[in-house]
């Protein structure tokens, strides 16, 4: 029963934290949208940042897994564009987890929960970064400076390519979020194997 109405409640908050961001939000508007007393949500969360931090930990673990499945289904050489495809797919196929990861309810700007909150999700996040940093040095010997800018700049053409094709803008270019991951990708092996 404690486990279906924690369920109850991250549901109800995924739906107000998408309708009010998390600004907006309050856990009295969670509990009415999952039919539960306040009180029963305090029991669960203490904050409306412990909620959302549950529900994106919980994302940033599914990313992680479908990254390290990905990978482990490629063959050696063709590993990091699967995790770099696999990012974007997961994302693509869950715009609300690319919505709560990114904040978006907050706008464009820079956003965050408590210290030790971000902390930890940062660290999770990291993590899922890591899986593509390591089918990058499965290419080629990368010092630990390259290996960062190379993942935050495979990072950024994913995170974008996925902002821009959501908002509409990469069909007006006429190109497509898959396809611009991929171009980056075959860039960054050419530059890998080239410094090999």
């Amino acid at each position: 029963m404690k486990a279906f109405k924690r369920e109850t409640i991250l549901a109800a908050a995924r739906s107000v934290f998408a309708r009010d961001g998390l600004d907006g939000a309050t856990l009295r508007a969670i509990a009415a949208e999952a039919g539960v007393a306040v009180g029963t949500v305090y029991l669960h969360y203490p904050a409306k940042e412990a909620l959302y931090a549950d529900m994106l930990a919980a994302s940033l673990s599914d990313l992680q897994k479908h990254l390290r499945e990905a990978v482990a289904k490629a063959e050696a050489d063709q590993q990091l564009l699967a995790g770099a495809l696999g990012f974007y797919s997961f994302y693509r196929a869950r715009a609300d987890d690319l919505y709560l990861g990114l904040y978006l309810g907050q706008g464009l700007r820079p956003a965050g929960l408590t210290p030790e909150l971000d902390r930890l999700l940062n660290g999770r996040l990291i993590q899922c970064y890591s899986v593509l940093g390591d089918a990058m040095r499965r290419l080629a010997p990368l010092d630990p400076e390259t290996l960062r800018a190379e993942t935050v700049s495979l990072a950024a053409c994913i995170t974008g390519a996925l902002v821009l094709e959501a908002t509409g803008r990469l069909k007006v270019l006429g190109d497509g979020g898959e396809a611009v991951v991929r171009r980056h990708v075959e860039m960054l092996v050419q530059r890998l194997r080239a410094s090999a």
